[in-house]
């Protein structure tokens, strides 16, 4: 990958926001956030087609609704928080499609996904990591994901979700137990 000198937000979100300069600094958004963003979502619906689709939807919807974004949390917030919501609309038509019961939270489908997918390269502890993270519930998966995968701190977290930084801590705390439990550590 090409490096990318670090982006100076208030600039591109003011880019993103002229119309004579949108569609460039849109370029630069992309180029800057997807892969980042593709890892997030790939970590959350664990097949590469969907994760592809779902971050492509992710950019449509940004550049549909840059007239909202009002600067109040970081560009990079912004994008997380629509594409957490594209994943967990993305897992609720899964669900749906592979008749899981409503509250069930049961995501072993994504097991198949995991041991099916050409495009996964891990080893095969990565593959264990990863069977045990699609056994845990949506919402421990994701924090758990977002912190220890993306490295966001709780504050960062609490902004993209909306959930107390406690609550989050909390979330964590549990993720982690399950996966020690769940590997045998």
């Amino acid at each position: 990958m090409a490096y990318i000198a670090p982006i100076d937000e208030t600039k591109l979100v003011a880019d993103l926001q002229n119309e004579k300069t949108a569609h460039a600094a849109f370029d630069t958004l992309m180029r800057a956030y997807a892969e980042p963003l593709y890892h997030h979502i790939r970590k959350m619906v664990v097949n590469h087609d969907d994760a592809n689709d779902i971050l492509q939807n992710v950019f449509i919807k940004a550049w549909n609704n840059l007239h909202n974004f009002r600067g109040e949390a970081k560009l990079t917030t912004w994008l997380y928080k629509i594409a957490v919501n594209e994943c967990i609309n993305h897992l609720k038509r899964e669900r749906t499609h592979h008749n899981v019961v409503s509250g069930e939270e049961d995501d072993s489908y994504l097991l198949d996904n995991i041991e099916a997918d050409t495009y996964f390269d891990g080893d095969a502890a990565t593959a264990e990591l990863q069977r045990a993270i699609a056994k845990l519930p949506e919402k421990q998966r994701l924090v758990f994901n977002m912190r220890y995968y993306d490295e966001l701190k709780y504050e960062e977290i609490s902004d993209i979700l909306g959930t107390s930084v406690g609550a989050l801590k909390a979330s964590y705390h549990h993720a982690v137990k399950k996966l020690t439990d769940l590997l045998g550590l």
